[in-house]
């Protein structure tokens, strides 16, 4: 599997995410670069997802799923969702982007990035589970970018 590059103006990998971006804040997505996507993509799947709930929340809490997004794309700018994409429900249960809002300690966040070699066909009420069960087989590259937010 190719390694694409995911980064974001907005912060550096591992370092801390702006308050900006955070749920109770101005809630809205980062902006991210992504290069060196293979050739062979159809299609971009992006998930922003948070391990370090699992104990206050009792699951990895989904941020942000986005997919069908051309493999074309270099940037997604702030606050914006790729043209032609299609973004599902994140665990406030709501459409798009919902942003870190950790409830005990300063969490760790996922941006994870895949190119895929095909396009998922999948409507905005599909799960990650869901997403990443039609992305099985499919993944020709992949890229990580991380982020803390303070609690």
């Amino acid at each position: 599997m190719a390694d694409l590059e995911l980064s974001s103006p907005a912060f550096d990998d591992g370092e801390r995410i702006p308050a900006e971006y955070g749920y109770t804040e101005d809630n809205t997505s980062p902006p991210l670069e992504i290069r060196d996507v293979p050739p062979t993509a159809e299609s971009l799947l992006l998930v922003v997802d948070d391990p370090d709930a699992r104990e206050p929340a009792g699951k990895v809490w989904n941020h942000w799923l986005c997919w069908s997004i051309p493999p074309e794309t270099e940037s997604i700018p702030a606050g914006t969702t790729p043209e032609g994409a299609t973004e599902g429900q994140n665990d406030y249960g709501e459409t798009g982007w919902g942003g870190p809002n950790p409830p005990d300690r300063e969490h760790t966040y996922r941006f994870l990035l895949y190119a895929l070699d095909t396009d998922l066909t999948l409507g905005p009420d599909a799960t990650k589970d869901d997403l990443y069960d039609a992305a099985s087989g499919h993944m020709v590259g992949k890229a990580e970018l991380t982020g803390t937010y303070p609690a």
